[in-house]
């Protein structure tokens, strides 16, 4: 059975769970691709992430631009795609937009313990402290109920893939 495309974005600050959650909807999609947008961040924004050094909005914007159009590659394709990426303000969302109108959106929101417990638990990754955490919180502008489909992280990354694919009326394939 062929599922329709979809192009979605996966949000939500650092510790949230988006590139884990992001690899099961794609699977459970029948997603052509999943990309963490972190790797496609410039060895620049890596290297100020990784000396605790929050990224602005000028650091962004290239990499807002690369993801963007990945969407829209895929989007010209019919073929779908799954990208976690923070999206912290409503603009970068809107950018991201520009590659797909048709975007759907999972944000992931949590609270600021559960979320720097999870950041501590994540040995080697660049994203680094406290400081970094509270830098995201910071800038995020978190979307509407209209804008994006919400998802707390108290809940099991399966039940979050599941309810997702509900509100995208698509039959869950792989999480019996």
């Amino acid at each position: 059975m062929k599922y329709p495309s979809h192009r979605i974005l996966v949000m939500g600050v650092s510790g949230s769970g988006k590139s884990h959650i992001g690899r099961q909807l794609a699977v459970t999609l029948g997603a052509t691709t999943f990309i963490d947008g972190d790797d496609h961040h410039s060895p620049a924004n890596v290297a100020k992430m990784a000396n605790g050094t929050p990224l602005n909005d000028d650091d962004r914007r290239e990499w807002l631009d690369t993801l963007a159009k990945l969407f829209e590659k895929y989007r010209a394709r019919d073929a779908s795609l799954v990208i976690a990426c923070s999206g912290l303000k409503k603009r970068y969302r809107e950018r991201l937009r520009e590659g797909d109108p048709a975007l759907r959106i999972l944000y992931l929101e949590g609270s600021r313990e559960l979320l720097l417990q999870r950041l501590e638990a994540r040995p080697g990754h660049f994203f680094k402290g406290d400081s970094m955490l509270d830098s995201q919180l910071g800038d995020l502008e978190p979307p509407s109920e209209d804008e994006a489909f919400r998802a707390s992280i108290i809940l099991s990354p399966k039940e979050i893939v599941k309810q997702f694919a509900a509100s995208l009326a698509i039959p869950s394939r792989s999480l019996s």
